[in-house]
């Protein structure tokens, strides 16, 4: 690999990290809610209803399981602001 090679793989990764840190900024500001029963099966957040960590759930759209969401869409994807009653 000639120096310019080096350089240039250097740069690109600058700013792919840029990128990748502007992006978690902005999902990190943007106002979220817990969103229970859209999380497919393995996808919910940690201590969800019946499960004792993130990625344990075994169904779809567990009512007991949550989500966190952008805050406000909860609702509009089927979801529920509150754990169903076990």
């Amino acid at each position: 690999m000639d120096q310019q090679t080096v350089i240039r793989s250097a740069l690109l990764g600058l700013v792919a990290l840029g990128v990748a840190s502007a992006v978690s900024a902005q999902t990190q500001s943007t106002p979220k809610e817990k969103c229970y029963g859209v999380s497919k099966a393995g996808q919910n957040e940690c201590a969800a209803g019946k499960n004792s960590c993130a990625g344990t759930s075994r169904v779809d759209n567990d009512p007991t399981a949550w989500k966190l969401v952008a805050k406000g869409t909860c609702e509009k994807m089927g979801g529920k602001l509150a754990a169903a009653k076990t």
